[in-house]
């Protein structure tokens, strides 16, 4: 007996149906996005969290400095 009571062939059978289904293009496809999307999720949690850090800051900061490149910029 297979897993859970499936035996090989009915898995088989059960991939021939789909393979027909989508077409193994769209499921290749499928399967390179689901790939790369498992890839990304796994990058954002080994990096270090760097967000804390950009929060802390002012926001005013930014607005405030790019008032003063533009006056800088007219004279």
């Amino acid at each position: 007996m297979g897993i859970g009571g499936i035996s090989i062939w009915q898995l088989l059978i059960i991939l021939l149906i789909v393979m027909m289904l989508f077409g193994t293009k769209r499921l290749r496809n499928i399967g390179s996005d689901l790939g790369s999307a498992l890839k990304g999720f796994r990058k954002g949690m080994s990096e270090p969290d760097d967000e804390p850090e950009k929060l802390e800051a002012d926001p005013a900061e930014p607005a405030e400095t790019a008032k003063e490149q533009s006056r800088s910029s007219e004279s």
